[in-house]
């Protein structure tokens, strides 16, 4: 295995010097920065293990340069070097995902005990997938066999179950766990800036391209890249894409020359993809393309026993902090329970952190959750309905429901949504998926 990448960043230059020898020393493979905006341009250039930066330097301070750098590439890790009067901020710094922090003057073995623990920590990692269903387990025994190749992987499921928790388990399990986990979101970005974020442009390529950039094709060179949402992209920049995974090169825009990469491509969507090849929105050669290797994470609805397993695992992450025991009422634990959760983990996830905050006494009440969980349990005491001897095609009900509540609330997707107890994108993925006519499309 290659030797650990280390970047020291410090204003001061004999700073720099003084860390590049001790870890130089170690055998680690050491950069220095003399700061934080010089430090991000190495990270945009080259991946490295573990950044070890001055809290307080000119410019942008030690805490600027790790939330830059946690929003760029969550798998480095930082450790802090701070003087006795900052520990408040070097603390905050450890909420915000820093490993550790020092105070200077440190001691030099105690710098080497604290990156080796750090690095240790990078090679041992992986990915905690919450979870006892025996769904679930199916997908984690599929993970280990997937992240042996280097294929392209598919990941399915709908939103908010956990695609790219799934895509870095499958890279931390993988021969390139060392390398850097590049992620973007296809639908969170504007189609005309996406192909640049993606494979990079030269200077004067376009209005405001001051200079080149690398695109993320290249960033991830020798790691994964996760293309989530991959449903959203246009079909234009499907073609580059396919083109980039068959020739193993892209061109930056503006660009003439060829550019070889070696990156392990894993995307994953809510859609359907083969009904989008056949509607022509989704080329059919790329789809087979990054089909190769696929898994199917099943909807929270369909592994209840994950439940509160997940509920619990969601409060100690946010009591970590602190000194708090969360209870749970019994009331509210039924109601968690029993409810359908159509945005998933997500969902559950952000009702656990609202109802830490409102709670009082320490204890979790049903006042407490969001109001969309009360309104599903109350419907579902209300409302029986029987199965008939001969059972039915569920599909069929779900379908004629969507179709009555459309009609009732003339194809307003809000307010239908609203009445089925769903999302508004779920809902949105069902009408697709049924082909069901939505000219009321409101958002």
């Amino acid at each position: 295995m290659s030797r650990k990448s280390i970047l020291v960043v410090d204003d001061e230059k004999g700073q720099r010097e003084i860390l590049e020898m001790i870890l130089s020393g170690e055998g680690y493979d050491v950069t220095t920065a003399s700061s934080g905006e010089a430090a991000m341009k190495f990270v945009a250039d080259r991946h490295f293990d573990l950044v070890l930066t001055d809290l307080k330097m000119t410019g942008m301070s030690g805490l600027d340069l790790l939330k830059q750098l946690t929003d760029y590439d969550k798998s480095i890790i930082v450790v802090l070097l701070t003087a006795h009067g900052s520990v408040d901020s070097a603390v905050d710094a450890l909420r915000l995902g820093a490993f550790d922090y020092l105070q200077k003057p440190y001691d030099s073995e105690k710098l080497l005990e604290t990156i080796s623990r750090a690095l240790n920590k990078l090679s041992t990692l992986d990915v905690e997938i919450v979870s006892e269903s025996d769904e679930m387990d199916r997908v984690k025994k599929l993970i280990l066999k997937i992240a042996k190749s280097n294929s392209t992987v598919l990941i399915r499921g709908e939103s908010g179950t956990g695609k790219e928790l799934i895509a870095r388990s499958i890279h931390k399990n993988s021969e390139r766990a060392d390398q850097i986990f590049q992620a973007v979101n296809c639908a969170a970005i504007n189609e005309n800036l996406l192909e640049s974020e993606l494979f990079g442009h030269e200077k004067g390529s376009f209005t405001g391209a001051v200079g080149e950039k690398k695109g993320l094709f290249e960033v991830a060179d020798g790691g994964t890249l996760f293309l989530d949402e991959i449903g959203e992209l246009d079909i234009s920049l499907q073609a580059k894409i396919l083109r980039a995974l068959q020739e193993k090169q892209i061109r930056r825009v503006g660009g003439t020359k060829e550019i070889n990469i070696d990156v392990r491509v894993v995307a994953a969507t809510n859609r359907d993809l083969l009904k989008m090849t056949e509607e022509g929105r989704f080329r059919e050669d790329l789809y087979y393309r990054l089909n190769v290797l696929s898994l199917e994470i099943p909807p929270l609805r369909d592994r209840g026993s994950d439940v509160p397993l997940l509920r619990d695992y969601f409060i100690r992450k946010y009591t970590r902090d602190t000194n708090r025991k969360i209870r749970i009422s019994k009331d509210a634990d039924k109601v968690m329970a029993n409810y359908s959760y159509p945005g998933n983990v997500r969902q559950l996830e952000s009702a656990v952190e609202r109802a830490i905050l409102l709670c009082e006494n320490d204890t979790i009440t049903v006042d407490d959750l969001p109001p969309e969980m009360l309104s599903d349990a109350g419907g579902s005491a209300d409302v029986q309905f029987k199965l008939p001897p001969n059972g039915v095609n569920f599909e069929d009900v779900e379908r004629s429901l969507i179709m009555q509540a459309m009609d009732r609330t003339d194809n307003n997707i809000t307010k239908s949504a609203k009445l089925l107890g769903l999302t508004f994108r779920t809902l949105q993925y069902r009408l697709e998926k049924y082909g069901i006519k939505k000219d009321g499309d409101d958002e």
